[in-house]
């Protein structure tokens, strides 16, 4: 027997006829009419090919088929109602499990060392994170949320900027000890330079100083170029040369003393950070917080 809604809408008035023991009861509580609840029983019984009720002017009782049918059919009526309230709460409530498609530096620098904290705060969790070089199809993949670097195409889903990083230019005290401190914007040219591809456009990035509405290019050259910005990082720190790198991801290297910023008086560039998820409408509680915890973590 194919499946249409009209005929879970019967199975639904006849749980109501029975558990209110009449038609004009089920019709109150359904918002209907008794007229439109017979017809809605009448229709039904046409469709499973049985005499569901016996109806008297004073009562309406189960048939044995009745009986035997509305016996199956209870269950899964009640299931139903149990999906529905687990939806409705995945809207208040953080819990199941919480797919996030991160950028692997932000995953790295920012949110790993921090997850036993979201875990602990919300213990109906689970969290499961894929890091890779782009961002893929949220609802193809079955993805919650996003979180990514750099302007977000327009498309149907919804982009919600996080915060703007600034891009640093640092090098390791060891190689500024091997090769000196560049002072100006122009002695860049002469110092190794670890260059990074841009995995979306297969671009080498050009580097820039920022400071007001003053935009300087560098010449930066290197033997280095990189698609992975962990490796570059970890590059930069042995010494390989310098580089440019987002101040969100590096904060506690330079606060350390790892790393030197090296043109602090040109704080312009920026790189946004954005959270990206597939719909507007009814989010759930999960995104929510888990949006709400990378707003914490990259206000301190």
């Amino acid at each position: 027997m194919a499946f249409d809604g009209r005929l879970l809408s019967g199975v639904s008035t006849l749980a109501a006829v029975v558990e209110s023991g009449s038609f004009v009861r089920a019709a109150d509580a359904l918002g209907l009419s008794a007229s439109g609840v017979s017809r809605a029983i009448s229709r039904l019984e046409a469709r499973v090919g049985v005499r569901l009720l016996d109806r008297t002017t004073r009562s309406v009782r189960l048939t044995d088929e009745g009986a035997r049918f509305y016996e199956q059919v209870a269950p899964h009526l009640d299931g139903i109602e149990e999906a529905a309230t687990l939806a409705s709460g995945a809207s208040l409530t953080a819990l199941g499990r919480l797919r996030v498609d991160v950028d692997p530096i932000f995953s790295r620098m920012v949110l790993a060392p921090h997850l036993k904290q979201f875990l602990t705060r919300y213990p109906a969790l689970e969290l499961e994170l894929i890091t890779r070089d782009l961002m893929s199809d949220l609802v193809a993949d079955g993805i919650d949320i996003a979180i990514r670097f750099g302007q977000q195409p327009n498309s149907s889903r919804i982009a919600r900027k996080l915060m703007e990083t600034r891009v640093l230019t640092v090098a390791a005290p060891a190689y500024l000890t091997e090769h000196g401190t560049p002072r100006t914007p122009a002695e860049i040219a002469s110092h190794s330079c670890i260059q990074f591809r841009d995995p979306l456009t297969g671009r080498t990035f050009e580097w820039e100083l920022h400071r007001g509405k003053k935009i300087v290019p560098l010449d930066a050259r290197g033997p280095l170029l990189m698609s992975d910005p962990g490796t570059m990082l970890d590059a930069c720190l042995a010494g390989a040369g310098i580089a440019q790198v987002l101040a969100l991801s590096v904060k506690d290297l330079l606060a350390e003393g790892r790393l030197v910023e090296l043109y602090p008086d040109w704080p312009g560039e920026t790189f946004p950070l954005y959270a990206v998820h597939p719909s507007r409408h009814h989010v759930p509680a999960k995104v929510n917080a888990f949006i709400e915890f990378c707003l914490e973590l990259i206000s301190h």
